[in-house]
């Protein structure tokens, strides 16, 4: 296919273009894509804003790696593949041949291939991601919630390599769409969660994603003293998330943690940052802290699996969409800190208020599940029905 095609490059810090470029030609093996839905998220942000990413860009390149669309071209040797079909093509793809992939973990591949270029009109798919990260986008589902896949299996790999359990109090700092996803998946899989944003419109994003708790930090004279009033006997959350990638979010993560509980390093920080961590407590408390990055070929199809069999209604993410967010019943805004209810809500008391699941934004399944935790049956009876979890990658 010849011509040209409109396409935003980047070129360094807060330098991106909007240039007309040529249309990329396809070679054996490859795919051509009319990108019909790109979105944007934190990591877009921070490349911008920083000029770089660590891994995946190097300036000048187009730019946007997030997206859903329909196979204009197809080059020789593709096969399951034809014009026309709707796909979901990841940013991504490990080579399976190096040590890391060996050992399962494809996300640290030494050779993981990136692909960018999902903000303009079409995008090449290299032969690599055809064959290991492009899926047929299926009848039911819309190209907005197929584009969510990437962002979605992140954040399943980020809980489950966490170690998260149902009834687990789960703190998530940050109120981006990562931040959110975290937000709605720990939910989902049963976990008391408390999120900390910023700006007033995350405030309301926050409880339509179904969050338990809300902390705006501008309304709170300490953030770590606020979250851990809403733990049991104040002791500390049992998982605290970081999806800012910020120092001072990371440094806030690890006093929100109980002893023996795990923080996860989830947001990057920029290059050559540095944090200050009060090593005795780290030691003596027995804290685990460990980062996940990316995703895997079996996150991504669990994700895609999960949005196609819809268990996982990404709509509240789509903000141009202009959908009304009605907050979930159950949810609590501070400007103050209070004390929860602790006998009711102790991560293992499986006591959970009726009304906790009401205006959730999870799909038919998921609420099921969910429904198991206000029903304070015997915790054997409650795994039994909650059986379903393993959907999400996290077997009880």
């Amino acid at each position: 296919m010849n011509g040209k095609m409109t396409a935003a490059v980047l070129y360094g810090k807060e330098d991106l273009k909007i240039e007309k470029v040529p249309i990329p030609r396809v070679g054996d093996g490859e795919v051509l894509v009319k990108v019909q839905v790109a979105l944007t998220c934190g990591t877009d942000l921070k490349v911008y804003q920083r000029g770089y990413h660590a891994r995946m860009i190097v300036p000048p390149a187009l730019f946007g790696h997030e997206l859903a669309g329909v196979i204009e071209e197809v080059g020789a040797g593709v096969n399951g593949f034809k014009k026309g079909m709707r796909v979901v093509a990841l940013n991504s793809a490990p080579c399976q041949m190096c040590f890391y992939c060996s050992k399962h973990q494809e996300n640290l591949c030494e050779d993981l291939l990136f692909n960018n270029g999902a903000y303009a009109e079409y995008i090449r798919v290299p032969r690599r991601i055809v064959e290991a990260n492009m899926l047929i986008i299926p009848p039911n589902v819309s190209v907005e919630d197929a584009a969510m896949t990437e962002p979605l299996a992140c954040v399943l790999r980020g809980l489950h390599e966490t170690g998260v359990e149902i009834g687990d109090t789960v703190t998530i700092l940050g109120g981006g769409p990562i931040g959110l996803m975290f937000v709605q998946v720990a939910r989902a899989i049963g976990c008391n969660v408390i999120s900390v944003v910023k700006r007033d419109g995350q405030v309301e994003a926050a409880k339509h994603m179904g969050a338990h708790e809300i902390i705006q930090t501008t309304k709170v004279p300490n953030v770590v003293d606020a979250v851990r009033a809403l733990s049991p006997q104040k002791r500390g959350c049992d998982v605290v998330i970081e999806a800012v990638g910020r120092p001072e979010a990371w440094e806030w993560a690890v006093d929100m943690v109980r002893k023996g509980g795990t923080v996860n390093f989830f947001g990057g920080c920029a290059s050559g940052t540095k944090v200050q961590l009060e090593t005795n407590r780290l030691h003596y408390s027995e804290i685990t802290l460990k980062a996940t990055f990316h995703h895997t070929p079996e996150t991504v199809r669990r994700a895609f699996g999960l949005i196609a069999a819809k268990k996982n209604s990404p709509h509240g993410l789509h903000h141009r969409r202009g959908a009304p967010i009605a907050p979930a019943a159950g949810s609590a805004t501070h400007a103050e800190p209070r004390r929860r209810h602790q006998d009711r809500d102790h991560p293992r008391s499986l006591k959970w208020g009726r009304d906790k699941t009401e205006g959730f934004v999870m799909r038919s399944g998921v609420e099921g599940y969910l429904a198991c935790l206000r029903s304070h049956e015997r915790e054997e009876e409650f795994s039994r029905r909650c059986g379903g979890l393993k959907d999400f990658g996290f077997a009880r």
